[in-house]
């Protein structure tokens, strides 16, 4: 019976509405198990409204931890900007480590998006390259950029989030391939156009 009232208690909050917010977020994301809650702290890698969830990078070099929306907006939240510092009580599940409770944000060292795309950084490139085949070096989605390669004695080709975006994509990987027609910039070479490597238009050939 006393163990009982330790785990209501320890869900938070009030008998009334407390509960009942923590019965309908265990019916959404099917956490439920108080005594496993462990806080962590950490920043905001990516967060999408639109799909509903976001991750969490852990100060303690834990995997990512997953950002439900509805946890966001239960806890008073309506985004999470990039970059943004929280205190969360997160719980393992089946597939990794996710968010039950938000219980600090701190957006001073949020990338909004307004920052994330400066106007000067939106610059026009004029490829010169036909669509080639290269190779992610590094990304860095926080900075907004990164750089890929097409191989040795190549140079390196700049490439900017916003140009990830206007061809519907959001993020890069090191050692992902994908393809790209790129020209000079104020950056040496930078990509005017990519895409992902499968379901791409025709490759030049080399």
């Amino acid at each position: 019976m006393g163990s009982d009232g330790f785990e209501s208690k320890k869900l938070g909050g009030p008998a009334s509405g407390g509960v009942a917010r923590d019965s309908a977020m265990e019916a959404v994301t099917g956490l439920g198990d108080a005594a496993n809650l462990i806080e962590v702290s950490g920043i905001i890698k990516w967060f999408d409204a639109s799909k509903g969830y976001g991750f969490i990078v852990p100060d303690n070099g834990w995997p990512d931890v997953l950002l439900h929306v509805t946890v966001l907006r239960r806890d008073g939240y309506q985004t999470a900007y990039e970059g943004a510092r929280l205190v969360v009580e997160c719980v393992q599940r089946a597939k990794g480590y996710q968010a039950f409770r938000i219980l600090s944000m701190d957006e001073s060292t949020a990338i909004h998006p307004a920052q994330m795309l400066p106007p000067r950084t939106h610059v026009t490139v004029t490829p010169t390259s036909g669509l080639e085949r290269a190779q992610v070096k590094w990304f860095n989605r926080l900075r907004g950029f990164g750089f890929l390669t097409c191989g040795d004695g190549t140079p390196d080709i700049f490439v900017h989030m916003e140009t990830l975006r206007r061809f519907g994509m959001t993020e890069l990987r090191p050692g992902q391939y994908v393809l790209v027609r790129f020209g000079p910039g104020s950056k040496g070479m930078m990509a005017a156009e990519i895409h992902p490597e499968t379901g791409s238009p025709a490759l030049s050939s080399h």
